[in-house]
């Protein structure tokens, strides 16, 4: 068996630190791109929010013009009211 001399060993401990150091900087950029990622989920998060926002009052408009247009087929005299499937 081959002996193992202080020399030897100091270059095996050279050679693991050096790839320890190469491991440390990949996980750096790792954290790096997850924290971009977390980023871009919040802001798409934010715009689905604003999305579901924006149809919430489109609907809400549409329900009021269509109160208003039975309302006035109604005075209008004895029309049925719009059947879009007719």
């Amino acid at each position: 068996m081959a002996e193992a001399t202080g020399e030897f060993i100091y270059e095996l401990l050279k050679k693991m630190q050096e790839r320890f150091d190469k491991v440390d900087f990949a996980l750096l950029e790792l954290k790096a791109e997850i924290n971009n990622l977390r980023g871009a989920m919040v802001a798409t998060h934010g715009d689905v929010h604003n999305i579901y926002g924006v149809l919430a009052r489109t609907d809400q408009r549409l329900d009021r013009i269509e109160r208003r247009l039975e309302l006035r087929e109604m005075a209008e005299g004895p029309q049925r009211p719009y059947e879009p499937n007719a």
